[in-house]
C-alpha cells in the first residue's frame, strides 16, 4: 500500500472508530446494544420455531412474518459482532473487502425488509378487501414468487453500489470511517475521486425502493381502513383492524428510523455526529428487537402458540 501526503492508494484495511465523541463511554453503550441483540436473536428464533412447528401457522401472513424474522437475524448479525468488538475490545480494523461485503449485506437486507413489509401489506389488503378470493390469490406458490422477487430486487439494486466503489476509486483521503459499521455513504466519502455518480446511484436506490414500497403500502392500508369502517358489525371492524395494527407498528418504526438516518447522513450537517451514528445503529437493531415482541403480543395465533409451548 502506497502512502502520500494527501491520499492512500488502494487501502487493504479500514478503521471503524465507533461513535465519534463518545469513545470514552462506548463500553457502556455496548451493554444495552448487546442485550437488545441477544433478545432479538432469541425472539426471532423462537418466532421461526413456532411458525415452523405449528401447522396452523403455515399461512401466507405467518410465512411473511417468518421471512421478516430471518431478515432481522441476518441484519442484526451483520453489524453487532463487529460493533461490540469496537466497543469492548477496540478491534477497529476491518479488511476493505470485508467492509464492502458488510455494506452489501446491510443495504440488501434493508431492501428485503422493506419488500417483505410491502408483501405483508398486500396480503392484508386481499384478505380484508377480497376475503372470498384470498385463498385462491395468495397461494404458497405466490408467496414463494413474491419472496424471490423481493430478494432478487434487493441484491440487484445494491450490487452496483459495491462495484462502483471497488472499481471506480483507487485513492482515498483517509482510511478512517467515523461509524460503527460500513455504510455506503460513509465509505464513499473517504474517496479522493469524484463521488457524484455514487451519491446519485445511492439516492436512486433509496428513493426507488422506499418510494415504490411506501406508495403501495400506504395505498393498501388506506383501502383496508375504508373497507373496515364500512363493515356492519363493530366486532368485525375490531377484529379486522387488530390483524393490521401489528404490521402498521412495525412499518412505522422501521421507516421513521430509516428516514431519520438517511436524511441526517446527507443533509444534517448541523446534527452532532454521535446523534446520527447512534440512530443509524439503532435503526438496524431496534426493528429486529421489537418485531418479535410486536407480533408476539398483537397476533393471537402466535401468542396462543407461545403459551402452549411454555405451558403444555
Amino acid at each position: 500500500m502506497f502512502l502520500s501526503n494527501v491520499t492512500v492508494f488502494m487501502p487493504s484495511v479500514l478503521t471503524l472508530i465507533g461513535i465519534p465523541g463518545l469513545e470514552s463511554v462506548q463500553s457502556w453503550i455496548g451493554i444495552p446494544f448487546c442485550a437488545m441483540y441477544i433478545l432479538a436473536m432469541i425472539g426471532n428464533s423462537l418466532l421461526l420455531f413456532i411458525i415452523k412447528s405449528e401447522p396452523s401457522l403455515h399461512e401466507p401472513m405467518y410465512i411473511f412474518i417468518g421471512m421478516l424474522g430471518v431478515t432481522d437475524i441476518v441484519l442484526a448479525s451483520s453489524i453487532m459482532p463487529k460493533m461490540l468488538g469496537i466497543f469492548w475490545f477496540h478491534t477497529q480494523e476491518i479488511y476493505f473487502d470485508s467492509c464492502l461485503l458488510q455494506m452489501w449485506f446491510i443495504h440488501t437486507f434493508e431492501c428485503i425488509e422493506s419488500g417483505i413489509l410491502l408483501a405483508m401489506a398486500l396480503d392484508r389488503y386481499v384478505a380484508i378487501c377480497y376475503p372470498l378470493r384470498y385463498a385462491t390469490i395468495f397461494t404458497h406458490k405466490l408467496v414463494a414468487q413474491l419472496g424471490t422477487v423481493v430478494v432478487l430486487r434487493a441484491a440487484i439494486l445494491v450490487a452496483p453500489c459495491l462495484v462502483l466503489i471497488k472499481y471506480r476509486f483507487q485513492f482515498y483521503h483517509t482510511t478512517v470511517i467515523s461509524h460503527t459499521y460500513c455504510e455506503h455513504m460513509a465509505i464513499v466519502k473517504l474517496a479522493a475521486g469524484n463521488i457524484k455518480i455514487n451519491k446519485i446511484y445511492g439516492l436512486f436506490v433509496a428513493f426507488t425502493v422506499s418510494g415504490f414500497d411506501l406508495t403501495f403500502i400506504t395505498f393498501s392500508y388506506s383501502q383496508i381502513f375504508v373497507t373496515v369502517f364500512h363493515l356492519p358489525q363493530k366486532e368485525s371492524r375490531l377484529k379486522a383492524f387488530n390483524t393490521c395494527i401489528a404490521h402498521i407498528c412495525v412499518f412505522l418504526q422501521l421507516y421513521f428510523l430509516a428516514f431519520f438516518s438517511f436524511f441526517t447522513h446527507r443533509f444534517g450537517s448541523h446534527i452532532p455526529p454521535y446523534i446520527h451514528i447512534l440512530f443509524s445503529s439503532m435503526y438496524l437493531l431496534v426493528p429486529p428487537f421489537l418485531n418479535p415482541l410486536v407480533y408476539g403480543v398483537k397476533t393471537k395465533q402466535i401468542r396462543v402458540s407461545v403459551v402452549k409451548m411454555c405451558c403444555p
